[in-house]
This record gives C-alpha cells, structure tokens and sequence, in this order.
C-alpha cells in the first residue's frame, strides 16, 4: 500500500507540474494580446499556438519528459504543432490513471486533428497542389535556358516540378517573361498547376567584377583515371536555341550545316594549335548532334572545314560566352577587398616574385566597410574560402587567406561575401528590389525575401506590397540566411503572420556559416519546430542533390539528405545540366518515404527487403 501511495503521489506532483506550465503558457498569451489581435484572421489559431510553443520553450522540461516516458506515456516530444492540446493530453491521462477512471479529455481549441489540416491547408495556399502519391512539393530554380525553350519547361514540370523559383539577381524582365509564358503554358498542357516564386536580390554581399575572359569554350571527352577517353564529348551544333539543353552547344550558323550528314566531320586547329575534328552523327532542320574525341578549345570566329586540308567552304563559330575570369588565392595570399566599383585583378609581382602589389576585388556593398573589425573572420563563394581581416579601413579592407588548399581556390565575380561574426545593419529591402518588386507582384503567385534579418525587414516588405495592391493571396516566403534571422525568427514569424499565406525557407548555405558548421545542424531543426508551430510551410533549399543536377552523379551523403526533406513541405533543387534527372529521382525518394515520414512523426510500415522496385 506504501508503493501505491508513494507512485500516486509522484502522479499528483506530475499533474500539478504541467498545470503550472499550462498556466504559464495562459498568462504568456496575455501579454501578447497585442501582437496577436494583429495576425491575419487565418493565423489566429496558429499564431496562439505558437506563442504558447515560444513560452514552452523558455523552459527545461526534461524532467517532466523523463517522468512521463517511465510511464510508458508520450514524452511531449513532438508538440509543435497542437502545444496545448499534447500538454491537456497528457494531463487528462495522468488524472485517469490516478482516479482510476475512464480518461476525461480536456477540450482544446486547437486539436491534433485540426492543427495538422491546418498545416496542410497554409501549405497547399502558399505553394499549390502537390504531386500524386507526395506530400512534399518540389521547387526548381528556373536556368536562363527555359526562357528560350519551351519544351524544357515543359519537361520539368512533366517531371515533378510543383513551383518554378526565378531568381532576380540575375537575367532581366525580358527573360523573366519569356520564362514565366513557358511555365504557364506548359502548366496549362499539362493540368498541372506550377505555382511561380521569384526572388527578390536583397543586401547580399558579393564580390564585383573581374576583366572578361576570351569567348572560349572547351570541350571534353569523359576519361577513366588512367586518363583514357572513355566516352567522346557530346554536343550540339546549331543555333540557338537548341532542342537539347543538356548537351554543350557549339553556335553555327543554320546556312553553314545544310548540306552535312551523318558520319562527316568537320576539320581545324584549336585555340592551341593542336589538330582536331568533330564528329557529325546525326542531322535535323535545327542542327546537328555530333562528338568530339580529345579535349579541344574552340574560340569566337574559329573555321572549321569539312575535309581534312582545309580547302573546303569555311565554317565559322558564331559567338560564344566570354568565360569568367577569376582570381587564384592559397592559404596566407592577402586579397584587398575595396569599394571602388572596378574591375578586380590578380597580385602583381616582380622578376624576383616579391609581392608588389596583393590581389584585388570590389565589394558590392559598400556599408560594409565601416561595420567590420580587424580580427574578425570573412568568408567567401558559400564558405570555400576563409579570410581573416588584417586591416580595416573606410574604403577598403586587407584580408589574409587562411585554410584552404595548397593547389589554391579560384575566387570569381559575384560570389557571396559573408562576415558571421560582424554586426552587419544593411537594408533588407534595396531600391534595385523595388523595381523588380512590381513586375513580380504583376507576373508571379509568391515573392521571396532575401536575408530577412530583422521584424522591421517583414513590415517593409508588406508596406510595399500595399502600395503596388499586390492581389490577394499573393505569397510570402521568408529566406533566414543569417544568425541575425535565426535569432529574430520568433517576431519575424508574428509580423508575418499579419498576411497570408506565408513560408519560411531555410537558405542552408549561407546559414551554415553564419551560424558555423556545428551549428547548422540544430539551428534547420529549431527554424522547422517554430514553423510547425506556427503552421508556416518550410522549404528545404540550398545543395539538396547538388552532384546529380551540375555532374550527372549523386553522392551518397546528398541522398540521404534529399530523404531526410521529407519532413518538410517543399525542398528546392538548383539548376544544373542534369536538372531533370534531379527533379525525377527527388519525387521518387520523396514518394517512397512517404510510407516512413509525415512531417516530423516517423510512421512505422511493415520492414521491406532492400530490392529495387
């Protein structure tokens, strides 16, 4: 009888510790009275639920887990979404078993039923219909090429796609609207609604520019590691636009290839003077497909002949690219990073290579120079190059490269600057952003703010929005990017909050050194649980299956992370050649982790064999 007592009494002290938070939770939602008779009439719920899950979290219930799980109960681990109605869950069930009666629920406004079609619902409003047999969509960032061709627009969304994201930092409205009549008239052929984002730039960091290369363009043969060709480089010969995309292209004048077939080849020296030939294999009205067998550099105005001594009817190379420059860097280099807007240049040094003068590269924003300090770290081209300051001054700073690798890493134009451990105050919104702003809220369903820092970054982005009479349930997605962001993200989601619908997206790489590498890992889980509890859609983004969409091959580690996107509502892949290789292997580890994971509860199907099916 003293056991019975003794473990009855633990029970009452239990059940008197979740009344206490729950009282707390109460007294919490009190004070926020405030922000809260602010929120969209959709968000009310969701936002009480997530001010209850902030005060949750501003205490250590271990403990309470601990006891609850020796009683074989839920642990409240999972409360995101339903904080309330999981704490009078639990409470209800440890008064049944004290009184020894039937489990007496205590009703909640928000129930688990409730809270998570409610999830489902803000999701299906911000980022459209999902694809049959997944739940999570696929977003895509949309490469130059769509806008000049129709077809591969047509198979990226035949392929998965569930939103198309075109990114304003780069191209300009023309092809943003040659883009965006590719993807609705495919949407349209195929009854498969593709909802479009766009991005605006934001304050981002960069580096300027850098002298343009030569217009030369170098084609490969794939070789083993002997060095062996193992398969000839396949390309396109034609004008633009070509019917392959994923193919390299090599600009010729339609006129110039009408009376080639099969099996000719086309004759020249390359930009080095070596002998080489290209190979016809096949011919169509647009142009032709054809191989090459040796590594060769083909350059702007180039002739090329169809016999082997050259007195044929020349062909000439139509313009190709200029290639990007860039500036190599080694671990103690100093680069001086400045603010005047010219082109940057490589270190200069004597006949006896002594340093004369350091490498140089602008910086695109100029507020940066006066709110950094000497000491403190910079990284540069998504964390691949690590600096430390070593002087500051008002028009420049002077920075030491440190741990790369010997060989040395090439450092290019319009490569992102970022410094973790500055306190940066730049403009969430630029004058260049305002612009694009209004064709986006013309010609796209979302826009998606760049380095959201701050409350202030959300409320100017809805006054704009206002003044342009962005139509109704016109979206929001939030990109946290920063420890500034992260660090904010509980008032940042309530001034959100204000309109609907909205999401977040967690921008993994520049949040991965913002926030440091050990971090990252706990920071994407915490942004996710105060989604959930918001009941705000998450997107997964930056480097999901980066390998298979620029290589053709995946990695072992990108496709267990592409998995673990399960537990989000949309994951986004960057373009890449293999974009729609991407796009179908996504949707099918999407749709087969489906059985295993709804958001953040495993499901437990019966175990399989590993076959392939």
């Amino acid at each position: 009888m003293a056991e019975i007592g003794k473990k009855e009494e633990k029970i009452q002290r239990l059940i008197g510790e979740i009344s206490a938070i729950i009282e707390r939770l109460e007294q919490f939602e009190a004070e926020t009275s405030a922000e809260l008779s602010e929120v969209h009439p959709k968000f009310i719920k969701s936002a009480r639920n997530f001010i209850h899950y902030c005060a949750l979290r501003k205490e250590d219930i271990r403990p309470i887990q601990k006891k609850l799980a020796n009683l074989g109960l839920s642990r409240l681990d999972k409360p995101e979404s339903h904080v309330m109605a999981s704490l009078l869950a639990s409470k209800a069930i440890l008064e049944g078993f004290l009184n020894n009666e039937p489990i007496k629920k205590h009703k909640a406004q928000l129930t688990f039923k409730k809270s998570n079609r409610m999830g489902k619902s803000n999701a299906k409003a911000l980022l459209g219909y999902r694809s049959r047999g997944r739940r999570t969509r696929i977003m895509v960032t949309i490469p130059t090429a769509v806008a000049y061709d129709y077809q591969l627009a047509h198979d990226m969304i035949a392929s998965g796609m569930n939103c198309a994201r075109i990114n304003c930092a780069h191209d300009s409205e023309k092809e943003w609207s040659l883009m965006i009549g590719h993807i609705r008239t495919a949407s349209e052929k195929l009854k498969k609604k593709c909802k479009i984002s766009m991005d605006l730039g934001g304050p981002k960091v960069r580096t300027g520019t850098l002298p343009a290369g030569p217009k030369v363009k170098r084609f490969r043969p794939v070789k083993d590691v002997m060095g062996k060709v193992i398969q000839d480089c396949e390309l396109w010969v034609g004008p633009l636009p070509h019917p392959n995309p994923q193919l390299l292209h090599l600009p010729v004048a339609l006129t110039s290839l009408e009376k080639l077939k099969a099996g000719d080849s086309l004759f020249f020296r390359d930009t080095r003077n070596k002998k080489r030939k290209i190979t016809i294999t096949k011919t169509t009205k647009e142009g032709c497909l054809a191989q090459c067998g040796k590594t060769t550099f083909l350059e702007t105005g180039m002739q090329m002949y169809t016999d082997i001594k050259y007195s044929s009817a020349p062909i000439e190379v139509g313009e190709l690219p200029r290639t990007e420059d860039y500036l190599r860097l080694v671990s103690g280099d100093l680069l001086r990073l400045h603010k005047e807007a010219v082109p940057g240049g490589p270190a200069i040094r004597d006949e006896e290579g002594n340093l004369m003068s350091p490498a140089h590269i602008s910086c695109t924003s100029s507020e940066i120079f006066d709110q950094v300090k000497e000491g403190e770290p910079v990284f540069f081209d998504d964390g691949k190059i690590e600096g430390v300051i070593r002087q500051q001054a008002p028009d420049e700073l002077l920075i030491e490269i440190v741990n790369i690798r010997k060989v040395g890493i090439k450092l290019r134009a319009d490569k992102g600057i970022n410094f973790p451990d500055s306190k940066l105050a730049l403009k969430g919104i630029t004058p260049k952003d305002k612009r694009d702003l209004a064709f986006v809220v013309q010609n796209a369903d979302i826009v998606n703010l760049s380095f959201v820092n701050q409350k202030r970054d959300v409320s100017n982005l809805h006054t704009e929005l206002q003044k342009l009479n962005a139509p109704l349930g016109f979206g929001i997605i939030l990109k946290i990017e920063t420890q500034s962001g992260f660090n904010k993200l509980p008032e940042i989601l309530l001034e959100a909050m204000r309109t609907y619908p909205v999401g977040v997206m967690i921008a993994r790489g520049d949040l991965a050194i913002e926030c440091g590498w050990d971090n990252i890992g706990r920071v994407q889980r915490e942004i996710l649980s105060l989604c959930r509890a918001a009941h705000i859609p998450e997107i997964w983004a930056t480097q999901v299956l980066e390998n298979l969409s620029k290589q053709g091959i995946p990695s072992r580690a990108e496709m267990t992370d592409a998995a673990m996107a399960q537990r989000t509502d949309c994951v986004m892949l960057s373009k890449g050649p293999y974009i729609l290789q991407a796009i179908e292997l996504l949707s099918t580890i999407l749709k087969d982790m489906e059985l295993y994971q709804e958001k953040n509860v495993r499901l437990w199907p019966a175990m399989e064999r590993a076959d392939k099916h």
